[in-house]
């Protein structure tokens, strides 16, 4: 803790310290990880997605232990690895995606779907939308819609513009000068508190597209490889983006690695011949250890079927949690798809408690409720959940897709506990409240 708060980030170890998340992790396998004083914890936060195949899957690891021979990083030559794995993806991936760029993170990904949506198409407008998330890099952060993480570093990239997700009419309007690159978007918004856009959004989201020539650029970067019980969400309407980007469980929870992949016609307009060829590139990008840790998490989500069981273990964690709904009136909604799961609450009523304390009370409970509520479920059940970042008044429900229904009835158990001690949510209002303006006050 001291070394993180003098030489990393000190306000994040504090923010960490006040929600007592802060622990000594020591061993990790599956669905479980061990501190140092031998407690086993359940993690059904995931790596934020990245840990499809749970904490150190063995055939992941296997896989970079069988290559570690081989030049890891050698940029005079093709990269044998990068090659397979481009490969499977063009066989697993929705329509004619076809020939993928490697890099390192979800919001590299991103960046490198924007400017082959630019290169490709000669137009700079991008569209997004509100709510959304692509990465915090700065062309990705222009897409990203809140402003909480935008207005810090404004001026950002310019001609990006939003709409309101789910809105087909508000999309039109926005591409029908015929001056859009691309419009991106999330199958799902995972930071914007798992929401999940009306049934057709996607298909109409692509018929618009094709009418005023803007690429369709879907974000799987945390709805991929499987989370919402398809290989990817967009699959659920059947749906073929001109660009996909992919990144977190791609690496299998043991290598960082980023991916976007694009049609044939796509990568053409955009990088083709010897001229081009390397306008967009990444040192690490294809690296050997990242290539082989890609291959073998793609070839074991199929191999266990992980898309069928994140289908059938999210439904029945869905039925299970939505029996809570009427008998605790601090959950407003329950809400996703697969084993992609968020927990909205109700924000605090305005009386009395709220106008002595000039609104305070109910702006701690809106920013911190779901971060104490995942507090409480670290410390007192051994459960690792977070709030979604662009929501945090939700908390998000992400375990690895290996896990079991036995684990899933741990976390209901966990929960129903919480909300009866809580019923009213005035006690876990007042104990955030109380925990951030003492952390406040103290320094």
């Amino acid at each position: 803790m001291d070394n993180y708060k003098e030489y990393v980030n000190p306000g994040f170890a504090n923010l960490i310290g006040i929600l007592g998340l802060d622990k000594n992790y020591t061993r990790a396998s599956g669905v479980s990880v061990w501190d140092s004083e031998g407690n086993e914890y359940l993690d059904f936060l995931g790596g934020f997605g990245a840990l499809n195949l749970g904490h150190n899957p063995p055939e992941v690891i296997e896989a970079v232990e069988k290559v570690k021979q081989l030049p890891n990083i050698l940029k005079s030559t093709l990269g044998k690895m990068a090659s397979a794995l481009a490969h499977n993806l063009a066989k697993i991936a929705p329509g004619d995606l076809n020939n993928t760029f490697f890099c390192n993170s979800g919001t590299e990904a991103v960046e490198g779907a924007i400017k082959t949506a630019r290169i490709a198409t000669g137009k700079t407008k991008l569209i997004s939308c509100k709510g959304s998330f692509h990465g915090k890099t700065l062309g990705a952060l222009s897409i990203t819609g809140r402003e909480k993480y935008r207005i810090p570093f404004a001026p950002l990239v310019p001609e990006c513009y939003s709409v309101p997700y789910g809105d087909l009419a508000a999309l039109e309007e926005a591409l029908a000068d015929g001056e859009a690159a691309a419009f991106i978007v999330e199958p799902i918004q995972g930071e914007g508190g798992v929401i999940l856009p009306p049934e057709g959004y996607l298909k109409g989201a692509r018929e618009l597209c094709d009418k005023y020539n803007a690429l369709l650029i879907i974000d799987e970067v945390q709805t991929g490889l499987g989370r919402t019980g398809y290989m990817f969400a967009c699959e659920y309407e059947q749906v073929s983006p001109d660009i996909m980007c992919l990144a977190k469980s791609l690496g299998g929870g043991i290598m960082p690695i980023g991916a976007f992949i694009t049609t044939k016609d796509v990568w053409n307009k955009a990088y083709g011949g010897i001229e081009k060829c390397l306008l967009h590139s990444s040192t690490f990008g294809e690296n050997s250890w990242a290539m082989a840790a890609g291959i073998a998490a793609i070839n074991s989500i199929i191999h266990k079927d992980l898309s069928k069981k994140a289908k059938e273990n999210g439904g029945y964690f869905m039925d299970k949690l939505k029996t809570l709904i009427d008998k605790y009136k601090i959950i407003k909604d329950i809400r996703g798809r697969g084993l992609l799961i968020g927990i909205e609450f109700e924000e605090p009523a305005k009386g009395l408690l709220d106008k002595i304390s000039k609104g305070t009370i109910n702006k701690l409970a809106g920013e911190y409720i779901g971060a104490m509520i995942a507090g409480e479920l670290l410390n007192t059940y051994k459960i690792i959940t977070a709030y979604t970042l662009n929501n945090p008044n939700v908390i998000r429900l992400e375990p690895p897709l290996v896990v079991t229904r036995e684990q899933i009835d741990r976390v209901i158990s966990a929960l129903e506990e919480i909300f009866e001690k809580n019923r009213g949510f005035l006690g876990i209002t007042l104990k955030s409240a109380k925990t951030v303006l003492s952390s406040i006050l103290s320094r």
